[in-house]
Formats: C-alpha cells, sequence, structure tokens
C-alpha cells in the first residue's frame, strides 16, 4: 500500500530533515497533521522529536528558549518560529491544568499518548508516513472527538480540555463520543480553576466556528455554571447565528449575548477578561438588537450615527433588516452624508470663535446641529448652521 505523503512547508522539512542528520527522530505533530488530513491550512506547525533541548539547540544558528523546562525550544527558519518539542511524559497535574514537572523519553508513542484527542495525536514525517497508534484517522473519518485513553484521566490533568472538546466539535463539525462527553460533565466543576482568559479565548473559537450553535453544550455539559454567574444566567435554548453574519469575533458574541440585553452582555464579556473594544461594539449591537430601524433616511442616518460603520453592517444581518434599509445606507454612503461630528461643517472653535463659551452648552449645540444635519443633511454647511443655532459667522 503507497504511504500517504504530507506536504509541508519547506521550513519545516528543513528542521526535521536537521533533526534526523543530527541522529534523532522528528516528526510534525499535533494540529497541523490533523488540519491537513481534512484539507484545511494548518495555523502553525509543531514538531516532535528524540533530541533533548540542548541537542536540538547545537543544530541550529538560531533559538530561542520558549518552554525550555517543557522541552521547547523555539527554531527560527526565515523569520518564522517553528516550536520543537523533546519527547515527553508529563508527571503530576496538581493544580487541573500544567504538570509539576516533565521526564523526557524516547519513545514517540509515550509522547502521543498524553495529548488529548486522538485527532491531535497523529506525527508524520516523509520517512515514516502517520504515525497513528490512537486511531486518530478513523476518528477524524467518522467525524469523533475522542479522548486519548482514559478521558477522565485526559480532563482531570487538564481542565481546559473540557472546553477544546466542545470547541473542537464546532470547528470541525464532529460529534463527541460518548465516554468522552460524559467524562467532560462529571469534570466540568474543574473549570473553576482554569483563567478566565482561556476560557474566554476558547469560547470565541467556537462563537466564530462553522458550528457557533454548539455554544449551547456548554450549558448542556454543566460547563456554565464554572465559568462565571452572568455567563451561566444567559438565555441560550435555541441559539442560532443569523445566516450571513461576520465571523469577527465581537458579532459573533454579540449575536450570543444580544437577548440578555447590552448591561448583561458587558458584565459577562467583563467576567471574562475581554478587550474594551470588543465590549464596547457588543454593547451597541445589545443595545439596538431587535429595535425596528424606520426604513426612512433620516432614522437610518441617526441610527448609523451611534456606531461605527462596520458594526452598522452586523447589526443589519443581527436584525434582518430588509432591502430597503440596506438600500437607503448605500445612498447615504454614497453621498457621504455626515453621520458625526467629526463630519459637521461646525466645529467647537467655530462656536468659541461666534461667542459661545466652551463647556456643557458648547457641547448640547454641537449635538443639536448634527441632530439637525442627520434629518437634513444639505444643511450640513458652516454659514447655515451657525444660523441655524443663531450665531452670526466669525469673519
Amino acid at each position: 500500500m503507497e504511504r500517504l505523503r504530507i506536504t509541508m512547508p519547506q521550513q519545516v522539512e528543513g528542521i526535521i530533515g536537521r533533526l534526523r542528520q543530527g541522529g534523532f527522530e522528528a516528526y510534525a505533530v499535533g494540529g497541523c497533521v490533523r488540519d491537513t488530513l481534512l484539507g484545511r491550512v494548518p495555523g502553525d506547525w509543531d514538531i516532535t522529536t528524540s533530541a533533548r533541548p540542548e541537542e536540538v539547540k547545537q543544530l541550529f544558528k538560531r533559538t530561542v528558549d520558549t518552554g525550555i523546562q517543557h522541552g521547547t525550544v523555539t527554531v527560527l527558519a526565515d523569520h518564522v518560529g517553528y516550536e520543537v518539542t523533546t519527547y515527553r511524559i508529563d508527571g503530576e497535574y496538581e493544580d487541573g491544568r500544567h504538570p509539576k514537572q516533565v521526564a523526557f523519553t524516547s519513545d514517540l508513542v509515550e509522547d502521543l499518548k498524553r495529548r488529548d484527542f486522538t485527532i491531535n495525536a497523529m506525527a508524520y514525517s516523509h520517512e515514516t508516513g502517520i504515525v497513528d497508534a490512537f486511531n486518530g484517522m478513523g476518528d477524524l473519518e467518522n467525524k469523533i472527538i475522542r479522548c486519548v485513553g482514559d478521558p477522565l484521566e485526559r480532563f482531570g490533568e487538564d481542565a481546559l480540555r473540557i472546553l477544546r472538546a466542545v470547541r473542537f466539535s464546532a470547528q470541525l463539525g464532529f460529534s463527541i463520543e460518548s465516554r468522552t462527553y460524559g467524562a467532560i460533565t462529571r469534570i466540568a466543576p474543574n473549570m473553576a480553576r482554569v483563567s478566565k482568559e482561556r476560557i474566554q479565548a476558547e469560547l470565541t473559537k467556537l462563537l466564530c466556528s462553522g458550528h457557533p450553535e454548539k455554544i449551547c453544550e456548554v450549558y448542556k455539559t454543566g460547563i456554565s455554571a464554572y465559568i462565571s454567574p452572568a455567563f451561566h444566567a444567559l438565555p441560550w435554548e435555541g441559539f442560532q447565528v443569523p445566516s450571513g453574519l461576520s465571523a469577527e469575533k465581537y458579532a459573533r458574541w454579540a449575536a450570543f449575548l444580544r437577548l440578555a440585553g447590552p448591561e448583561a452582555a458587558v458584565q459577562v464579556l467583563r467576567d471574562l477578561k475581554m478587550d474594551n473594544d470588543t465590549a464596547s461594539r457588543v454593547r451597541t449591537l445589545a443595545s439596538w438588537a431587535g429595535k425596528e430601524i424606520p426604513a426612512e433616511e433620516a432614522g437610518v442616518r441617526r441610527a448609523m450615527s451611534g456606531m461605527l460603520p462596520m458594526v452598522w453592517d452586523v447589526l443589519l444581518d443581527l436584525n434582518g433588516c430588509g432591502k430597503e434599509t440596506r438600500r437607503l445606507t448605500e445612498e447615504i454612503r454614497k453621498r457621504g452624508d455626515c453621520l458625526d461630528l467629526k463630519h459637521l461643517a461646525v466645529s467647537g472653535q467655530d462656536l468659541i470663535e461666534a461667542g459661545v463659551k466652551p463647556g456643557k452648552e458648547m457641547g448640547e449645540l454641537l449635538q443639536q446641529l448634527l441632530e439637525t444635519v442627520l434629518e437634513c443633511p444639505q444643511k450640513n454647511e458652516r454659514e447655515t448652521l451657525l444660523k441655524e443655532a443663531g450665531l452670526q459667522a466669525y469673519k
């Protein structure tokens, strides 16, 4: 039978070749093998080797000690970093996230045995082909997420794997094997040990995947109770992302949080240590979600003025706005109608020169003039607006 050959980046082939020339075993391993077999483009390429970290460093000119205590050295090739990790056996996981110590081994299968899921526990080299000790290829074919070995042990070692199982099922459109699923429900309380930043990263990948509705599994399995009270209280049953909605992070979070309202939405994101820009956009979308936007120019301009253009485009999809609202949006943009203070023909300096004192009164006046222009865009001229404000233009 002809051996399966995987196409690898030239730099990866070079690193593996150099390690083998040095007398060591070396393979591409994990997600890059999985993704290539699925016809996906790997995000990065990891390499595993029988060489010890100090031996890897001797073979390559440019290396970085990224995780040397756990056997990982980053090899730089053409200004790109590739992680090269020594075969290892993990010691005891005291905190439910990280091994207290690792022991290096010369046995590739021992290294693969410690990995989370069968589909992530495959290695490859041109010389050997696929090394698949746990039927990862069979599970890829059958579209199954299954733990390597005992799922209770794997999840007990690292609680984040619980959420990764759900996330992979969403990204790949796979189902979770029954023993693995059962172990998730039992180990769910261990999620309390995982940092909010890591949880948020997994949930974001899940929501931005091809099957964002699988976030419901986070509730069905009991994981949600150990994420945060605000997250656990969210309405989730029957959640679906509107057709065609952008896969941007803020768009998908807004879709999930829109029924909770802006304050609850922001609380969830705050609990998950979300960045301020995403939280701000989600607040805006949650505030407008479900609101009827009048299909007439002034109403559309007023709504558009409250958010960034890309956020408005997401809102159109989120609210299922019709053709007329979209047509008006295009017309407003094509004409270049003023939608914010930045594009108002009168500035704060103009008002000062016309005799208005800086402060609250000036801010209110500028807002009134913006309202005038949103209603009637042709009035966006300096002389017209000053006259509208009862002021005389300063010459």
